[in-house]
């Protein structure tokens, strides 16, 4: 059971209990990964980044010496995705124009018109 991999996969957060060695996931139960907007549906600045690293880090904090679990990792997911969605209401964070499939899936974009 040591080598089980826990995930959780949201729109635009994927956790994984493992580390990165090489650009590969080994499965560890003592550490979590963050994989943030795999798609690129977002454009990151480094204040974006370093504010959902941040409250990820404050998640595994919050619920350090908790039992790890799917329904643990759904919840800290959960949240970061309310993070991105309070950033992309906020203007911290835009939608980008070329990434691979535009949906708008957080809400249309907030132009000063719709303000």
């Amino acid at each position: 059971m040591a080598d089980t991999l826990l995930k959780c996969t949201t729109r635009h957060v994927r956790l994984f209990t493992a580390r990165v060695e090489n650009d590969d996931l080994v499965p560890d139960p003592d550490q979590l990964t963050l994989d943030l907007d795999p798609d690129n549906e977002f454009l990151w600045s480094e204040a974006a980044v370093t504010n959902v690293q941040q409250r990820f880090r404050d998640l595994v904090v919050a619920n350090a010496g908790g039992e790890l679990s799917d329904y643990n990792l759904r919840r800290i997911g959960t949240e970061l995705e309310g993070t991105i969605r309070r950033m992309l209401q906020a203007g911290e964070l835009s939608y980008n124009p070329d990434g691979r499939v535009t949906n708008y899936s957080m809400g249309l974009p907030r132009t000063p018109e719709l303000l």
